[in-house]
């Protein structure tokens, strides 16, 4: 048994909860059963060990307990009916082994990651989806999602039950889909070779819901989209604790290694984008000696290294251009040649409308701001951007670049209007008021 604080008991239990939960979950089924058992284990942890010291195998542990307070639960439901599975379920076949302390778990073994795929499932929509993320694999509590996207708790605590319901109902099986990437070199692929690319598109698919779950995460942290504070630290560090999860069993693949490069490269912005007062501080005003240089130096190692190794992606396009960023020394010396070549790759693969928008930006800064104007009219007709703010702010820049104050003025009064987030508003009418100032002087 260990001693130890009670605030390092808190951070341990964290970061067992999913890893617990997704034994359980694993073993039985029963997702909400599993949760409420798992809830039980840990707050007997949390009475016990302060007292009693710190088991040598906490996760072990946790999931004894956490097992006997659900097998308890089945069999209190429907005895009969419940022995049976819960003996089905403890065969020698299917019994959970606890790997011994300091034994590292093969990617197969690792439940957080399975329990991350299940959150994401297709069934799901794109807020179901990251609200049980943060719920089951994050720790959070139902409480803390809810003022995370300013809803009523017991809003959030409705879409999170639907969300079990709905993986419950579609039958979705608990496991990490595998391709033969995350395995050492002497073993045996799961699937047999003419059986593996029928397999691969869906296996494809479900990383890539979880890579976009991860970084819907990140962005609403790094960049609220409504409330007073710019940013949602909790968020933001928990999308890149997840993505480092993710990026731990899946070394080999360039996309995960690129969403956590550029979560790592953008995230190190964090201190620099606001003024002692609060205010948004836009990328070319930022006091560079202010970005964390220890994370962009782990950023561009893992985008560099994707880059080489793995199969092109859009996460890795993305990191390679926030890593340009990163590097110049200053504004001026940022090179907008190269990143207007990254947005052209981009935009074959992504041809989406936040790329366009970027896209439009390169291109202002390489051959002026009205052929980047001419780019946004074709984007006034996407009904992805009805309604968002930062097409009109991108115009108010690109309109300002080109020297018409009077449309940039009112592009940015449009914008300020059409955003919810307070700082980014104010910093939009700040702009406004800035171009009106000048006007009147001139």
């Amino acid at each position: 048994m260990t001693t130890e604080s009670a605030p390092a008991s808190d951070d341990l239990l964290r970061r067992l909860a999913p890893q617990v939960l997704g034994a359980l979950v694993r073993r039985y089924g029963h997702f909400d059963a599993a949760e409420d058992a798992v809830q039980e284990a840990l707050l007997a942890a949390a009475r016990q060990w302060p007292e009693e010291g710190r088991p040598d195998n906490p996760r072990g542990w946790l999931i004894r307990v956490a097992s006997r307070r659900l097998t308890d639960q089945l069999r209190s439901e429907d005895a009969r009916r419940r022995r049976e599975e819960t003996a089905a379920a403890l065969t020698p076949r299917d019994a959970f082994v606890e790997p011994p302390p300091g034994e590292s778990r093969t990617p197969a073994e690792d439940d957080t990651l399975a329990l991350l795929f299940l959150c994401c499932h297709a069934e799901l929509s794109p807020e179901a989806r990251i609200a049980l993320t943060l719920r089951a694999v994050g720790g959070l509590t139902t409480a803390e999602i809810a003022r995370a996207f300013l809803v009523p708790e017991a809003t959030m605590g409705q879409r999170i039950s639907r969300a079990k319901r709905r993986i419950k109902a579609s039958g979705a099986p608990f496991g990490i889909p595998h391709d033969g990437r995350d395995q050492e070199p002497d073993q045996e692929p799961d699937q047999a070779p003419d059986q593996a690319p029928d397999q691969a598109p869906q296996r494809a698919e479900r990383l890539a819901d979880v890579l976009q779950v991860l970084y819907l995460i990140f962005n609403e942290g790094y960049t609220a989209t409504s409330g007073r504070d710019l940013r949602r630290a909790d968020l933001a560090a928990e999308a890149i604790r997840l993505t480092r999860a993710v990026h731990v069993l899946r070394p080999a693949d360039g996309e995960v290694a690129g969403l956590l490069a550029l979560m790592l490269l953008t995230d190190a912005r964090r201190d620099a984008r606001t003024a002692p007062d609060g205010s948004l501080v836009p990328l070319a005003e930022q006091d560079r000696t202010r970005w964390d240089r220890a994370a962009i130096g782990e950023g561009v190692a893992l985008v560099s290294d994707a880059l080489t190794h793995a199969p092109l992606g859009p996460y890795q396009l993305r990191a390679a251009i926030a890593a340009v960023h990163d590097e110049a020394a200053s504004d001026e010396d940022t090179d907008w040649v190269e990143i207007l070549a990254l947005y052209e790759v981009l935009m074959r693969m992504v041809p989406g409308p936040v790329e366009r928008l970027g896209h439009a930006v390169a291109v202002a800064m390489v051959h002026g701001p009205r052929q980047a104007l001419a780019l946004l009219a074709a984007l006034d007709e996407d009904d992805r951007l009805a309604g968002n703010h930062r097409l009109e702010a991108v115009r108010a820049h690109l309109l300002e670049m080109a020297g018409d104050r009077a449309a940039a003025r009112a592009s940015y009064a449009k914008a300020a209007g059409l955003t919810l987030s307070v700082p980014e508003r104010r910093y939009l009418q700040f702009r406004a008021a800035r171009i009106g100032e000048r006007g009147a002087s001139g």
